[in-house]
């Protein structure tokens, strides 16, 4: 069960990538993540009196609710670490290394929550999974970015954050209804996102974003909602080292959608990329 949720995740991340693009050819990333997280945090609330999960809010411990609070934070560190990297480095450097979350999570799962069974096929899958990662990042010879200062630190902390994230957040809901927790963790990553909006200066722009866009924004929002929620049900019942790379197939779903919406079309290196990402997924669900 924990495995098809972890797929249904990777579903709606993948459609919420193609819904947030067609919501900011003219608005500001930093300002529609800002309003996305919004409509995260009302849906996820409304899964929580729904499922009826409200009447254990007294019985969460303080340890649960800390790490819970913790995971809200990395994320919002970990986007802030990023959009860092990205205004003074290259974005072609910066990328690689924020996608190395996905190993770092696998090994992090691996020490802290002794996942080590079959350990010599996770290992050898998280290898190929790191190089389909790099192969994915298509490199353009003719662009030439020069870093305007150090953004090595800040991709390797975005990195590290994005990894936290999901351990902490295992930690956080292992005793906590999964609805209740992303709920709560979301909350959390509300007040981050709107943090970063207002620090860069950019609350203004709420007021002039088209409505063709907000429809989109709303409707990626939902779709983040939904991934959020079948995620840390997979991540409370599962195993970590083998739901986050589910879960990171979300890149095949919107791979599909954008060859279909937008006629993108992937190159050589890449489609043997996302081949070795399939296939060490696919691997490490069924044997691991």
């Amino acid at each position: 069960m924990w495995i098809f949720m972890a797929s249904l995740s990777a579903f709606f991340a993948g459609i919420t990538s193609i819904l947030a693009k067609c919501g900011i050819k003219n608005t500001d990333s930093d300002v529609a993540t800002a309003l996305r997280t919004i409509i995260v945090f009302i849906f996820a609330w409304m899964m929580v009196f729904l499922v009826g999960s409200i009447s254990s809010m007294n019985e969460i411990s303080i340890k649960s609710l800390t790490f819970l609070i913790l995971s809200g934070i990395a994320t919002g560190a970990s986007w802030l670490c990023y959009f860092k990297a990205l205004s003074i480095g290259n974005v072609n450097k910066v990328v690689p290394i924020d996608k190395s979350s996905t190993v770092l999570t696998v090994i992090f799962a691996i020490v802290l929550f002794d996942e080590t069974r079959n350990l010599w096929l996770k290992l050898i899958c998280t290898t190929v999974l790191a190089i389909g990662i790099f192969l994915m990042i298509e490199k353009k010879h003719d662009e030439h970015e020069h870093s305007k200062g150090p953004w090595f630190p800040y991709a390797i902390a975005s990195a590290i954050f994005a990894a936290l994230t999901s351990i902490l957040a295992k930690m956080g809901i292992e005793n906590v209804e999964s609805n209740l927790g992303t709920a709560i963790r979301t909350g959390v990553v509300l007040v981050m996102a709107w943090l970063i909006v207002f620090a860069k200066g950019k609350q203004d722009q709420v007021s002039k974003i088209k409505k063709n866009e907000l429809f989109f924004i709303t409707l990626s929002g939902i779709a983040t909602g939904a991934s959020w929620l079948c995620y840390y049900d997979a991540i409370q019942h599962g195993i970590v080292s083998v739901v986050v790379p589910i879960d990171k197939l979300s890149i095949l779903v919107s791979i599909i959608f954008s060859r279909i919406v937008f006629q993108e079309k992937l190159n050589k290196n890449a489609t043997i990329g996302l081949i070795l990402i399939v296939l060490a997924t696919m691997t490490m669900a069924i044997w691991t």
